[in-house]
This record gives structure tokens, sequence and C-alpha cells, in this order.
């Protein structure tokens, strides 16, 4: 058991240490956040397209699911930024009995790593599909200028699912880099 001089040495690491996470997770929220909204605009807005078009393809469908698996993803991605927030919050405490310990602050990092690189793995699985049905819409196009199979052209659509997946794929990287660098700073406390 700690003597109460022995407590007050140690709040001020443990203090820092929370206000990094603290911050941490706030900075991450909101970045998370704000590419988040650009992601599902792009994805809402090939969405919409998607119904003015008679002939569906398939591998867009596939570009489309992966896409909303990842912003599935990335809802709890900003749900557990702002858990780093209560963490940090916990160890500003004065209250050390108030702590969560580092075992628990270590085992919530690694699964907001784990989050991130799931997300990663969904929306590069998205912005895959998508890319191959790009290349392989412009490749089947004949060189010149008459168009002979109007479903192969390059719709607006097939561009905005890209930007939802790439943006994906950014928004994630994000998340991961914070929880990657507060695992490190947790260890390094």
């Amino acid at each position: 058991m700690q003597t109460e001089s022995e407590a007050r040495s140690l709040a001020p690491e443990t203090r820092g240490i929370g206000n990094t996470i603290r911050l941490t997770g706030w900075i991450a929220f909101w970045i998370q956040l704000a590419i988040g909204v650009v992601c599902v605009l792009a994805l809402l807005f090939a969405l919409t397209g998607r119904g003015f078009v008679q002939q569906q393809n398939t591998g867009l469908g596939i570009g489309m699911f992966w896409a909303v698996c990842g912003i599935i993803v990335l809802l709890f991605s900003l749900y557990w930024d702002f858990r780093y927030t209560r963490i940090g919050k916990a160890l500003e405490n004065l209250n050390p009995a108030l702590h969560p310990s580092k075992a628990d602050t270590t085992k919530m990092l690694r699964l907001g790593i784990i989050a991130g690189l799931v997300g990663i793995l969904l929306t590069l699985l998205g912005a895959g599909s998508t890319v191959l049905v790009l290349v392989a819409k412009s490749i089947s196009q004949p060189p010149g200028v008459a168009i002979t199979n109007p479903y192969n052209l390059i719709r607006a659509m097939d561009v905005f699912l890209a930007v939802a997946n790439f943006t994906g794929i950014a928004t994630h990287f994000v998340g991961t880099v914070a929880s990657l660098w507060l695992l490190e700073r947790v260890h390094q406390h």
C-alpha cells in the first residue's frame, strides 16, 4: 500500500499520461469524424447515383459493401476514441483508486489498434474491388471517340465510391496511428 506522499509524487506522472490520452482521444475523434463525414457523403453520392443506372455492376456492389463495413467499424472507432477521453479523465483524477490499471489501459489501446487495422483491411478490400472495376471499364473502351457500350463508361458514382473507400482508409489510419502513439506513451510511463 502506498503512503500519501508516494501517491502525491506519482500523481503528476499519472496525470500527465492521463492528459495525453484525453487530448489524443479528442484529436483522433474529431479528425476521424471529419474525414468520416466526407467518406459517408461520398458513399451517399455513389448510392444515389446507383438508382439511376439500369444495369448494376457487381464489382461496384462489392466495393459498396466493404465501404459500408468500414463505416460500421469507423463508428466503433469513434466510440473508442471517446473512451480514450474517459480513460484520460480517470487517470487525471486525484484519487488513485479510480485510475484504470496499466494493463487495462494497454488492452483498450490494443483493441483500438485492432479496430483500426480491421477498418483499414475492409476499406482496402472495397478500394481494391472498385479500382479493379474502374480499370476494367477503362481498358474495355476502344481507342477513339465512339462509345460502343454505355455500361463500360466510368461514371461519377464509380469515382465517388473510390473516394469513399480511400477516405475510409485515411480515417482508419488516423485512428490506428493515434492508438499506436498512445500505446507507446503508456509503455514509456
